[in-house]
């Protein structure tokens, strides 16, 4: 069965993670420690109870804000004119062997499920992600992220 575990260094096996994309996998390789204990983010990993060393795909989240300039006019109505508190989902990986069996829609789902989660005790409008080219552009877009209005690139998803 699958499921999501708070990363742990000791437990989970960082080596044999490998998604296709070189900026991803160091990040998880080299820098994941480092960033989860000094506090710039937490890091989520998918895992089969089977194998629970092994690491199937990741996500991770930190706070974030975005300026209200850069909502939709629908969006912007409804808010404050200063910046508004969101959750960045600032990395989204799942290994390269598991194509076509759906673990990014996953992940996806399991990090918009932690935030909600999280709203309950910090405020935050929307989840906040930096699509990475135009293909990661449409995965997000097909879940309903929504382009900022000065950085194309940059997505968001409302929360409410």
């Amino acid at each position: 069965m699958l499921e999501e575990r708070l990363f742990n260094a000791k437990l989970h096996d960082r080596s044999g993670f490998q998604c296709g994309e070189p900026a991803l996998d160091d990040f998880l390789h080299k820098y994941a420690v480092q960033q989860s204990a000094k506090g710039i983010c937490s890091i989520f990993v998918l895992i089969d109870d089977a194998a629970p060393r092994e690491i199937l795909g990741f996500y991770t989240l930190s706070a974030a804000q975005i300026s209200v300039d850069q909502l939709s006019d629908t969006e912007r109505k409804k808010l404050p004119r200063h910046p508004i508190p969101c959750f960045r989902m600032g990395r989204l990986a799942r290994k390269i062997e598991t194509r076509g069996h759906h673990l990014g829609e996953l992940l996806v789902g399991l990090a918009v499920d932690r935030c909600l989660k999280a709203r309950a005790h910090v405020g935050a409008y929307a989840l906040l992600v930096d699509a990475k080219n135009g293909k990661a552009k449409s995965f997000y877009q097909h879940y309903g992220f929504m382009a900022c209005a000065d950085s194309p690139m940059a997505l968001y998803l409302p929360l409410g």
